[in-house]
This record gives C-alpha cells, structure tokens and sequence, in this order.
C-alpha cells in the first residue's frame, strides 16, 4: 500500500520536460497578457524572427486587422541587405514598417517581443522602428 502511494505522488509531481518551442509560447503569452493591461487602444508591434529572416507586423487587436508590415522576404529588403538574418537587415525592417505604419495614420503602438528577449537584431528593429517616428 505504502509503495503505491509513494509511486502515486511522483507520477503526479513530475511533469513532462518542455520542448523550447512550448517555453517560448508561454512567454510570448505572458509578455501579450501584460501588453493588453497597457495598450489603452493602441495597435501592437509584433516581431517574427527565424534564423534566415525577420519581419514586424501592427495589429489593431480591437478590430483584429494588420494595418502595416514589413519582411526581409520582400524584394526592397533582399536588394539592400546581404542577408535577412543579421542587424542591418532588421533596422531595414523597423525603418521600413515606420515609414508604412505613417501612411496607415498609426503613431503610438505597443512594442510586442514576442518569446525574445529584447535584445540583438529584435532591439534593432524597435530602434529603427523608433528613428522612423513610431512612439512605444
């Protein structure tokens, strides 16, 4: 009876490993969880990175559209950047989706990082985000 339970209570303790996508989805929710308590209206700056590329997208949550984007896919950034995986192509990116978040009329956003951590070619892109003329 007794090594029953004892088995019992670690089956119940012990939780299976997660795999480094499912950690990077929970912060991404976490970091969206705290952006909603802070947004006030404003669309979102969301950032997409892989290894060869980067791209940003601004969504208005509240009416669930994208109103600007920009990607190291697109043929303006390939031309210009060596590659789509290095810093001077994510301030492309940031400098880009500023110039088209101000003909979409959007000024104020909010900055999404996603699972990332600010830092490298995701800090880049807000940098350049921010010499555009985007306030966060």
């Amino acid at each position: 009876m007794l090594v029953n339970m004892c088995v019992a209570k670690k089956a119940r303790r012990s939780s299976p490993m997660k795999s480094p996508r499912e950690k990077m989805q929970r912060r991404a929710q976490r970091v969206r969880a705290k952006l909603r308590k802070l947004s006030d209206g404003r669309p979102r700056l969301s950032v997409a990175r892989s290894h060869k590329n980067i791209s940003a997208q601004i969504i208005d949550d509240e009416k669930g559209i994208t109103l600007a984007s920009a990607s190291t896919l697109e043929k303006d950034v390939l031309g210009k950047a060596k590659t789509g995986a290095d810093v001077a192509a994510a301030e492309l990116v940031g400098k880009m989706l500023a110039e088209r978040a101000k003909q979409a009329g959007v000024e104020d956003v909010v900055f999404d990082r996603g699972g990332y951590i600010f830092h490298g070619r995701v800090k880049a892109l807000a940098d350049a985000a921010r010499e555009g003329g985007l306030k966060f």
